[in-house]
């Protein structure tokens, strides 16, 4: 019901800021506006304020919106309203009516990152883990619990901001140059060779491929929580144990005792186990739990942590009013222009269409985000709102980009496009727009089963 609820309001909340967008625009411009929809298909509720004004309406199909407008192509035009009517309005004019809408979307995430960044945006520090041997950042010489200070000169303060910058750079291929402060406070830098990156390498973790990797403090093989009467209570193991070894080989990590777990799904192992000055030797059978497809074990055991340690790597990130503004322009274009990056590279080929999501993951996404609180639930909202954004001004008739693309020849040629290239732009873009679609749900669907 979370995810239902979270993603109907955010549907909402975009198609009412973007047909706004339209609306406020054409009533500036002296355009009838006849019906503002939220919805398609049947009406499932209508309001008009004043005679012969507009109607405001809830549809029975929430997955986006319309504004209906005085037009002469729609619909016979009182004489006395032709002045009011969309298509009797220069050029000019309905060129900023179309690009209205998206530009509501791209204000709308200015306007959350600017509350955002006044509030206050928690992350983590830009700090490095262990770097992998034989890659670009080990070849640049980057280390082991070393902060990202700057990229290109950019201030870097969150592992978030360090990945939407690489992911940038990499989409163009160039070098990076980074600045970093080692443990022990000396600056140093850095140049990254990003060339490596392949469209291929963009499907998954590419900071993978790169040798980079957020810092994760030692956690130790000693008994936190225990659920209650599962495997490991029952074997009889107890908080602050500690797992010296597993079936004989001596262990330090905690994720060395949840891979041999992991690894032995219903089948015995033997712990020894430190309990104050004493020694003892467990026996046990993991459960054997479906996961991803495949068996493995649990115990029903997590491992006691250091919270202060955890907390010293978070960080807030906040600004005054202005700076906040400053930086809401920025990541809203920023996250824009990746955007747009990567449509281009799926539409050449470049990258796979797996990275084309659909209703049901920004759904999921929508639940996600709602559940871990309102601060992550509004930056899915801003993310959201750019990516419909980009969507509508791309230039795929039926879409407002493919309407600002007739306009401007309409603009550039001094004459309207014609009926019968209007028409077969709108197959067109009928026909791309299904396929997006197909593309879109067969990947959620996908990325559901697999999961």
């Amino acid at each position: 019901m979370t995810t239902l609820w979270a993603f109907a309001v955010a549907i909402a909340i975009l198609v009412i800021f973007h047909e706004l967008g339209h609306y406020w625009v054409a009533r500036l411009c002296g355009v009838k506006v006849l019906r503002f929809s939220v919805g398609f298909g049947k009406t499932l509720y209508v309001k008009k304020f004043i005679e012969g004004g507009t109607e405001w309406v809830i549809s029975a199909i929430p997955l986006g919106g319309y504004v209906k407008m005085l037009d002469e192509r729609e619909g016979e035009v009182a004489p006395h309203e032709l002045h009011l009517a969309f298509n009797r309005q220069p050029v000019v004019r309905r060129m900023a009516i179309v690009v209205a809408g998206p530009l509501a979307n791209f204000l709308l995430a200015i306007v959350i990152y600017w509350v955002l960044f006044m509030h206050g945006v928690q992350g983590l520090k830009p700090v490095l883990g262990e770097v992998a041997a034989h890659t670009p950042a080990s070849v640049a010489q980057l280390q082991e619990r070393e902060t990202i200070v700057s990229i290109n000169g950019v201030a870097m303060p969150s592992w978030q901001d360090v990945r939407w910058a690489l992911l940038d750079l990499a989409l163009k291929g160039t070098d990076v140059h980074i600045e970093g402060q080692t443990l022990q406070g000396a600056m140093v830098r850095h140049v990254l060779d990003l060339k490596v990156i392949t469209p291929a390498d963009l499907d998954g973790d590419f900071l993978e491929k790169l040798g980079l990797q957020s810092y994760q403090p030692l956690v130790r093989p000693v008994i936190g929580n225990l659920v209650e009467n599962g495997i490991a209570r029952r074997a009889g193991l107890q908080e602050g144990d500690r797992v010296v070894s597993v079936d004989g080989h001596a262990i330090e990590q905690w994720h060395e005792l949840v891979d041999a777990v992991r690894g032995h799904p219903g089948s015995s192992i033997r712990l020894k186990i430190e309990r104050a000055e004493n020694s003892l030797v467990v026996e046990l059978t993991p459960d054997s739990v479906s996961e991803a497809g495949k068996q493995v074990g649990k115990i029903g055991a997590a491992p006691r942590v250091d919270q202060r340690e955890f907390d010293s790597l978070l960080t807030e990130v906040s600004y005054g009013p202005v700076e906040s503004a400053s930086q809401a322009v920025r990541k809203t274009w920023e996250t824009a222009s990746v955007s747009l990056k990567m449509m281009g590279k799926m539409v050449l080929g470049e990258i796979s269409m797996k990275n084309l999501s659909g209703p049901i993951t920004i759904a999921d996404y929508a639940g996600q985000s709602a559940q871990m609180g309102m601060t992550a639930y509004l930056g899915f909202l801003a993310l959201i709102s750019i990516s419909l954004g980009v969507l509508n001004l791309l230039p795929i008739p039926l879409l407002d980009g493919g309407h600002l693309l007739y306009y401007t020849v309409e603009w550039a040629k001094g004459s309207p496009v014609s009926e019968k290239v209007w028409e077969a732009g709108q197959n067109v873009g009928i026909a791309m727009l299904v396929t997006l679609m197909v593309f879109a749900l067969y990947n959620d669907i996908s990325r559901l089963i697999s999961s």
